[in-house]
């Protein structure tokens, strides 16, 4: 069935994992998008961002949604409430209702809702409180009046999906496992890649059609053996599983968040949604979206080509793209429109023997595999703390080994602003008693000194607006080691950029091959490596087609 092209499509969630991915593709087939965002300013770096129209709101504000649904044909409800903490079944519940009404006054022509794949034979009740709220989205949105497309999918394979992160860290990490019961649990994974084509070809459904389908790759297998899989793609010795009844599923996310980066806010749904056997009970979608040759993609191929991402550290979006449940929001305190109240800062300034560009580099290449410049324990113990608590930890990585935009995580940040050459600022999403901010300048030297010429400024800016009683306490806590770690941080990223230039000048000098490397000389990296995304093409296998993809 050839598709219908020139849709006007709106994308809610196109700062999360599958949002990001599905924009690029839905303009790719000929459509125009629009995105509901809470934060626009997320998309603004991303390469299709002067192809779409952004709309700031929120799902659960009516009048932003009816604003954003006029004109629309096909509307695509991707906002999930994962790790949403209590209560956010209520929150799912009232957005679904929220779109499903103003679609229908909106005159949309089709909704298209990716959910979670459900067994036939487990009563609703119990399903897990996050499958069964994937379940009752959408039914709301089946119910709307308005023709609806539910996706319903188990364990989406792609690197950078949360499911291919666990596991991966799983597998890579733990040559002998000891594993709960729910490893032996058939599912059927899907490549990222298919999910995509679903979602695009679900535009041009009839509009007679109005019901779930389940979508899946050609293997059924269970998580231990998707694990030995990955193991022989990866060239890794076999893996020794044992499995042990005793882990429930709130011991397996913390299992999970000990040994990957997923934190077990996300680990635990992932984990109960293994607890059934989640299989395809049909496979109706190829009526309506026809499976090409190689289609849909085995779970080898699927593994190999995330994988091949992963070591390319190519990358869109993550499983961390969204905004982390609960994390802050406020305006910077040096905002027009900040509320006021106390303020600490801790402001370091030094000159730097290298070129602006230099330091630059070393600037926005910071955490992830090059760490943080200073105290490597200081920070290692920073991110367990985080995660006993409850917080993402500083395992979250980057997205891209080289370059960052606004919205990214960055370990226990977020990327707030980015002035390339300039600017990084970073919003702190760890667990603290107040909101904190940490800013980079990379400054030519004062004189006006041509930009190539050695000789530049750095200016670091850590700012904390505490809450409450505890928030002035953590901060006078915590201050005494401000000069190890702020001050260590500031002296190792100068010594890290006049390196650079050193580097440079030999590669000059000698006519070497050897490019710069980014990462700090003096003291080693406390941040493990990061987990990778992929592109959109990842998962796509070899061919003319994607040959002519590559920029």
């Amino acid at each position: 069935m050839k598709a219908t092209t020139g849709l006007h499509c709106l994308v809610t969630g196109a700062t999360g994992y599958i949002g990001g991915r599905l924009v690029p593709e839905l303009l790719d087939a000929g459509h125009r998008v629009r995105c509901l965002a809470r934060s626009p300013e997320k998309l603004r770096d991303h390469p299709w961002a002067g192809r779409v129209e952004v709309v700031r709101g929120d799902a659960t504000d009516t009048g932003s949604v009816a604003a954003a649904l006029q004109g629309i044909d096909v509307a695509y409800y991707l906002v999930h409430a994962l790790g949403g903490g209590s209560g956010f079944e209520d929150r799912d519940r009232a957005a679904a209702r929220i779109f499903a009404e103003r679609a229908r006054a909106a005159g949309v022509r089709r909704i298209v809702y990716l959910g979670g794949l459900t067994p036939v034979d487990i009563p609703v009740r119990e399903l897990s409180p996050h499958l069964r709220s994937r379940a009752e989205v959408g039914e709301i949105l089946l119910d709307s009046g308005v023709p609806t497309t539910v996706l319903r999918a188990a364990v989406i394979i792609g690197s950078g999906s949360a499911s291919f992160e666990m596991l991966r860290y799983l597998t890579e990490r733990l040559p002998i496992m000891v594993t709960p019961s729910w490893v032996g649990t058939r599912v059927q994974p899907v490549a990222v890649r298919d999910v995509l084509r679903y979602l695009v070809g679900s535009a041009a459904m009839p509009p007679e059609v109005s019901r779930a389908f389940d979508i899946g790759g050609p293997d059924v297998v269970t998580y231990e053996v998707m694990m030995r899989r990955y193991a022989t793609v990866a060239q890794l010795p076999p893996r020794f599983i044992l499995r042990v009844p005793m882990l429930t599923p709130r011991l397996s996310s913390q299992w999970i968040g000990l040994v990957t980066p997923v934190p077990p806010a996300l680990a635990r749904p992932l984990a109960e949604s293994l607890r059934h056997e989640v299989v395809c009970a049909e496979h109706d979608i190829a009526r309506y979206v026809p499976d090409p040759p190689g289609a849909p993609i085995g779970l080898d191929l699927a593994l190999s080509l995330a994988l091949q991402r992963v070591r390319e550290a190519n990358v869109t979006t993550r499983w961390s793209s969204a905004g982390f449940p609960g994390a802050p929001s406020d305006p910077l305190p040096t905002d027009p429109d900040w509320a006021g109240g106390s303020l600490y800062t801790d402001e370091r300034e030094l000159a730097v023997d290298a070129s602006p560009a230099a330091l630059w580099r070393v600037v926005e290449g910071i955490g992830g595999e090059n760490g943080w410049y200073s105290f490597p324990l200081a920070w290692a113990v920073r991110g367990w703390l985080d995660r006993l608590v409850g917080g993402v930890g500083i395992r979250r990585g980057r997205r891209d080994a080289a370059r960052l935009r606004v919205g990214d995580s960055l370990d226990f940040w977020r990327v707030e602003e980015v002035v390339p050459g300039s600017l990084l600022r970073l919003r702190a999403e760890m667990r603290l008693p107040g909101l904190a901010w940490l800013e980079m300048y990379a400054d030519p030297a004062p004189g006006g000194a041509p930009a190539p010429a050695r000789g530049a400024r750095y200016r670091q800016r850590a700012l904390f607006h505490p809450h409450g009683l505890l928030g002035h306490l953590y901060w006078w806590s915590v201050s005494p080691f401000h000069a190890v770690v702020f001050g260590g941080m500031a002296r190792n990223i100068a010594r890290a950029a006049s390196h650079l230039d050193d580097e440079a000048a030999t590669v000059r000098d000698t006519g070497s091959a050897t490019a710069p490397s980014a990462t700090a000389p003096s003291e080693p990296a406390a941040s493990e490596p990061a987990p990778p995304g992929e592109v959109v093409a990842d998962d796509r296998p070899p061919g003319p087609e994607a040959e002519r993809e590559k920029p």
